[in-house]
């Protein structure tokens, strides 16, 4: 038996549609923080079952998305570079940077440039290529910083020479509260994302929650999951009660993973960080600290301190305001014409956990796309179990 079977399960779907429309009774705002939930809501149909006043926008969780193009460039850069090999997760070799190229198009010019499912594939690589600099680009929220961290710690202790690290990871609850506290904020309630928070606990949010009085909750993946997080923030919303509940407690403990926390807490310190396309966030990032700051790529012989990118070719993609939820991706006039998942503009048409990519593969793209129509009436007729994946 399929372990999320439960998870999926029609009927369970249809009670919790229900009770959501009984629990509703003015117009609410909630964010999915994370793309990962944004994909599965519209895969699984789920936002055509919300009953109406309950708007879903979409947050700025997709590490790949919100990557800044000077960190991007700094990557092609560094592959650039004759007996360099860059080593990433595959989404990343798609982003565009500032110039609109890539690091596959960097590849297929030459450059040596490999997909690693673990960042310790790169120290592998690294043992194996004596005569050749290694770099890993790091990126992700505090659920792939862990392993980062393991890398560093190991190639510290091993003294390896050829490898050096260059880190775009981010955390996401200084992002929650920027977007919070940003003056054209519309979010009223948090789905939370599960997988960061199995890592980092439900209760780092809580300070958040209070502060802003706002209900977080908490939330996995699945139909149920996702429909039940919404259940309780309605409920919250409407008793105006503002705290973190915990929807997802076969993965998530208030305290989260000890020992991945105490890891990213040993190699890793916050920094300011830029987002791309939402500016600045206080403490939001995660750079080396000593003495694992010895592999920064920054200290590679020619980096600048500072990298300052060109113009951005992306410049008509709206992405920074589909990340805030200001704004869905069809509203983009690019989406479906100009940025496409083959000739894409901006990251969150290029990660799989981009909101863009989300409604290309999965949404209503009809009024922007004349070729997509027929799909997304074959969508639109296909059930909730048809939907869901194997």
């Amino acid at each position: 038996m399929n372990p999320l079977a439960p998870y999926r399960r029609p009927e369970a779907v249809q009670q919790l549609v229900g009770q959501l429309q009984q629990a509703i009774s003015r117009p609410w705002t909630l964010m999915e923080v994370c793309g990962g939930q944004t994909h599965a809501l519209l895969r699984h149909g789920l936002d055509r079952l919300l009953p109406e006043g309950l708007e879903l926008i979409h947050g700025p969780g997709c590490p790949v998305c919100v990557t800044p193009a000077a960190t991007i460039d700094r990557a092609l850069e560094l592959a650039a570079r004759p007996g360099v090999i860059l080593c990433s997760y595959g989404d990343m070799l798609r982003v565009p940077g500032s110039d609109g190229r890539s690091l596959l198009d960097l590849r297929a010019a030459g450059a040596c440039v490999r997909v690693v499912t673990s960042p310790l594939d790169a120290l592998a690589i690294a043992r194996d290529s004596p005569g050749q600099q290694v770099v890993f680009f790091a990126v992700g929220f505090e659920t792939t910083a862990p392993a980062t961290a393991l890398l560093a710690h190991q190639a510290w202790c091993c003294g390896s020479s050829n490898l050096a690290l260059l880190v775009g990871h981010v955390r996401i609850a200084p992002a929650m509260e920027a977007l919070l506290a940003s003056p054209h904020n519309r979010v009223q309630g948090f789905l939370a994302a599960g997988h960061v928070c199995a890592v980092m606990g439900s209760e780092e949010l809580e300070p958040l929650s209070a502060r802003f009085h706002v209900p977080v909750v908490v939330t996995g993946f699945e139909p149920v999951d996702l429909l039940e997080g919404l259940l309780r923030c309605v409920r919250q919303l409407e008793r105006g009660e503002g705290r973190v509940e915990n929807a997802y407690g076969r993965a998530c403990r208030p305290e989260g993973n000890a020992a991945a926390r105490a890891l990213i807490a040993r190699v890793f310190e916050p920094v300011d960080q830029l987002w791309r396309g939402l500016g600045v966030f206080p403490a939001s990032g995660l750079r080396l600290r000593p003495p694992y700051a010895a592999l920064d790529a920054a200290r590679l012989p020619g980096q600048a301190t500072e990298h300052r990118p060109g113009p951005d070719a992306a410049a008509a993609c709206i992405s920074g305001q589909v990340l805030q939820g200001l704004a869905r991706p069809t509203a983009c006039p690019a989406f479906g014409r100009t940025c496409t998942p083959e000739r894409p503009l901006g990251a969150p048409m290029v990660s799989s956990e981009g909101a863009c990519a989300a409604y290309w593969h999965h949404g209503d793209r009809a009024e922007n796309s004349a070729a997509a129509r027929p799909l997304v009436r074959a969508a639109e007729a296909s059930s909730l179990s048809d939907k869901a994946e194997p």
